[in-house]
């Protein structure tokens, strides 16, 4: 998401902005590795892969929020561009639905290594 943007939604107080905290950042990037690790893992339920692939590609869509300085005020805002997996996530968590299938699972894991790759690439300077 564009600064621009980012600096739109912390207008309508959907984000604050907090100076960076470099551990953190690296906490939740940590977080999320493991979790990414473990997801992949296909021995485990499908149910637990989306939940670690789900929690991993929260914390490295938060990590990116506070590198830039910002802070969601709402869980939701943070994944705006998965939103598809937070409602299932939702559905899953609150209603006890289960609508998962691999395909969902391995979408999602594509799209946080992604987000991880970006990281890594804003950490290292790129562009």
């Amino acid at each position: 998401m564009p600064i621009r943007e980012l600096e739109a939604l912390a207008e309508i107080g959907k984000l604050k902005r907090e100076p960076a905290d470099a551990s953190e950042f690296q906490g939740l990037v940590a977080s999320a590795a493991a979790r990414l690790r473990d997801a992949e893992n296909e021995a485990l339920s499908l149910e637990s892969r989306f939940d670690l692939a789900y929690n991993a590609a929260h914390a490295l869509s938060l990590a990116a929020l506070r590198w830039h300085g910002y802070r969601p005020d709402e869980r939701y805002i943070v994944f705006q561009v998965l939103d598809q997996a937070h409602r299932r996530r939702n559905r899953f968590e609150y209603a006890g639905a289960i609508m998962l299938d691999t395909h969902l699972v391995e979408a999602l894991l594509r799209v946080a290594r992604e987000v991880e790759r970006r990281i890594q690439a804003l950490v290292s300077g790129e562009p």
